[in-house]
């Protein structure tokens, strides 16, 4: 077989055989091709774009710079006539007539491919200019009947992007003649539609998609393609893989998704590409070099842990000189811990403004108030924005925020056991929140990154710069129809600034409010149900996941089991709601509380359903009780029922001590709720068989021990002060 035959049969090498003129042009070498954009700004969109570019070695010419727009705003009326100004001046200059121009939008647009894959599919389009295509025509619908009909593909020209030998598209703009606010897409369709025009110019359309993916109408069409190490869109419609994708007209949102993937942000091989880029160490500096940040707080409704809230606040690692505090109040409710906060830390910070419910200033007010305090403030270079809610476990949150160095940047919290965090994925066509594909995914943890989303909430950090440039308006919260929160985010967006959540970290959480009740001395003490983790946080002892591990149940007498349950908190908030109710038992017989009417042995107390309060008790019993129960006592499963739950009191003048009895319970809990020596004398617990004695109980530790039979015991003589604790028969 001849060489040539057997290289034509292969299909490889078929250069060889060709001049080698022609076999140049066969390959149209990539330093011919030129990339030609129009930004009058440095948006972020532009800094996206020109980081996908960066990525494929693509040259870029950008045209416009520093000058004002006035192209209009096309995404919703005809306009960009200033495009087709530029690109006519700028190709006067150009020469060289083997040039392949590529002009394309920037703000919304970002390369999936490389100049060899786009010249490669140009040259198979078989045309001197090819534009990209949509599904529908903008912005006179009269002329669809003239766009030449395509058995399939798209059928009409998109002005957003297209490709061609630099002496065809000189001839194509030669005539223009229009204004900056005239519409691009109009003036090169009716050069399409032109017969003569479309044959002279040699045009043609990407009608599948193979170089450019307009999104405008194809929405349903396009999915992110995971490659090795990169990631492309793909047209489900055609089946092609488009170099160029294009967010044309309302698919900004849709263009920043696909953003957070394409062409490598985000890989399963390599994770984020891009979330140690451009950062802003603060590692180097002086403390008094520190950005000034002023951190707006906002308490719009009673909350659970507003005192734990401010003393993680104090917490915050960041130098408290270079912070001032902007404290809006608007709950009587939380007065007391404000300005305790106040007065006891407020000297701390560079400077505090407080709102207080007394100046009837409502939530929107208040936040557009917190942004005006650092916009006036030449010298604040960031707005920390927190709600009351938010509980900030990493002491490091503001220090890794400003080293991201964005625009508007939120730290991801989510609310414990549930899918809602603070971010939307997506928005719905009414601009409420709509389910991302990846949102589960960033939630639990399962794709880590820095991501473009388009609505944040509750804790976000802003630029103070971009209050003092692009948000200069001062009702940012404000809208007729929307939240506060949606109405910012809408006005960021249609600013073109993005917004960005990160998971890279992990931050912390956000509180329920939901039946948040404010009729207690310590309210948080009743949110076991609807903030589990916070409540355990406070009110469960640092050592008692600690108890299997480290095996710190004691056992000082036979069957009896000893071991760290309550924090001192929890002991405290206990005996002081306690004390807040003060409707204590006389220590008679005679108790109308209990079924009988009788008492037997009877204490000085308060049952815990007189303060409404058995409900948590019982899961309290359920969650930290019972499994050391079934840990201790092999072979015995409890769901914790319990009739008697109560605190006792006792005093050298009022009830010191406990004559010997029985409990009513399969298994008694005694709960130490204070210090032996420091609150009290004497006290403590004997139990008769074994002629055993705790004597020195410690606050917040469990006695857990078997009621009948076995265990008759008696409560020791308090000598001094008052001694409290938490009985409980479970099981009787």
């Amino acid at each position: 077989m001849k060489l040539s035959s057997l290289l034509l049969c292969s299909g490889i090498f078929i250069c060889v055989l060709s001049p080698l003129t022609n076999c140049e042009e066969k390959r149209k070498p990539e330093d011919k091709l030129l990339v030609v954009t129009v930004a009058t700004k440095e948006t972020d969109g532009f800094k996206r774009f020109m980081r996908s570019a960066k990525h494929f070695n693509y040259t870029v010419k950008v045209l416009g710079r520093g000058e004002k727009w006035r192209g209009g705003d096309y995404m919703s009326a005809p306009g960009g006539g200033q495009k087709v100004r530029l690109l006519k001046a700028a190709l006067e200059e150009m020469k060289d007539e083997d040039k392949i121009i590529l002009f394309i939008d920037s703000y919304d647009v970002v390369f999936a491919s490389g100049p060899k894959e786009l010249l490669k599919k140009f040259q198979q389009a078989g045309h001197k200019v090819v534009f990209s295509s949509e599904s529908l025509i903008w912005p006179d619908r009269h002329l669809e009947d003239k766009h030449p009909h395509v058995r399939e593909g798209n059928r009409f020209l998109g002005s957003g992007g297209f490709l061609g030998y630099l002496p065809n598209i000189k001839e194509m703009v030669a005539d223009w003649t229009g204004k900056d606010s005239d519409s691009d897409q109009l003036f090169f369709t009716k050069i399409y539609i032109d017969p003569a025009q479309r044959k002279s110019i040699n045009i043609t359309l990407d009608g599948k998609c193979r170089l450019f993916q307009n999104l405008h109408g194809a929405l349903d069409e396009v999915v992110l393609k995971f490659e090795e190490g990169r990631v492309r869109a793909r047209n489900l419609l055609y089946d092609t893989l488009p170099v160029i994708i294009h967010g044309n007209g309302p698919t900004k949102l849709q263009i920043n998704y696909l953003g957070n993937y394409i062409p490598n942000t985000w890989t399963f091989e390599t994770g984020c590409t891009v979330c140690h880029e451009e950062l802003r160490p603060l590692t180097d500096l002086k403390e008094s070099e520190y950005p000034l940040v002023v951190i707006g707080i906002f308490i719009q409704q009673p909350t659970p842990f507003v005192t734990v809230f401010f003393e993680r606040l104090l917490k915050l690692q960041y130098p408290k000189n270079r912070l001032k505090l902007f404290i809006y109040n608007q709950e009587a409710h939380h007065e007391r811990q404000v300005s305790s906060f106040l007065q006891d830390h407020g000297s701390l910070y560079q400077d505090v403004k407080f709102i207080g419910p007394e100046e009837e200033m409502d939530g929107v007010q208040s936040r557009n108030l917190g942004f005006d305090m650092c916009r006036k403030d030449k010298d604040c270079d960031y707005f920390f924005s927190v709600d009351i809610e938010v509980v900030l476990k990493n002491e490091n949150t503001l220090k890794i925020l400003i080293e991201q160095n964005l625009p508007v940047v939120a730290p991801m919290i989510t609310r414990s056991g549930r899918l809602w965090s603070n971010f939307w994925g997506a928005l719905s066509a009414e601009g409420y929140y709509a389910r991302a594909e990846d949102y589960v995914d960033i939630v639990q943890g399962r794709r880590v990154g820095v991501w473009n989303v388009p609505y944040v909430s509750n804790v976000y950090l802003v630029k103070g710069s971009l209050l003092r440039s692009e948000l200069t308006e001062y009702e940012l919260f404000n809208s007729h129809i929307l939240d506060a929160d949606m109405a910012y985010c809408h006005n960021i967006r249609s600013k073109g600034i993005f917004m960005y959540v990160t998971n890279v970290h992990t931050f912390g959480r956000i509180l329920s409010t939901e039946n948040y009740q404010t009729n207690h001395l310590h309210n948080d003490l009743w949110q076991i149900f609807e903030n589990p983790v916070d409540w355990q946080d406070r009110y469960i002892h640092e050592n008692y996941t600690r108890i299997m591990k480290d095996k710190l149940i004691e056992t000082p007498c036979p069957d009896v089991y000893w071991f760290p349950v309550f924090s001192e908190v929890a002991c405290n908030h206990l005996v002081e709601e306690m004390e807040h109710f003060g409707k204590w038992s006389g220590g008679g017989n005679t108790d109308t509380r209990i079924q009988g009417g009788y008492e037997n042995v009877p204490t000085i107390d308060i049952h815990m359903n007189q303060v409404k309060y058995e409900k948590e008790w019982h899961k309290f019993l359920l969650e930290y009780i019972a499994p050391i129960t079934e840990k201790m006592y092999p072979g015995y499963y409890t769901k914790a029922q319990f009739d008697l739950a109560f605190v006792v009191r006792y005093k050298p003048d009022e009830q010191p001590s406990l004559r010997p009895h029985h409990d009513a319970s399969t298994f008694t809990i005694n709960i130490a709720l204070n210090q032996v020596g420091l609150d009290y004398q004497g006290g403590g617990c004997r139990f008769l068989r074994y002629d055993c004695s705790i004597q020195a109980p410690r606050k917040g530790w469990a006695l857990m021990h078997p009621g009948r039979l076995t265990h008759y015991h008696e409560g020791l003589p308090t000598t001094a002060g008052v001694r409290y604790i938490a009985v409980s028969f479970v099981d009787p």
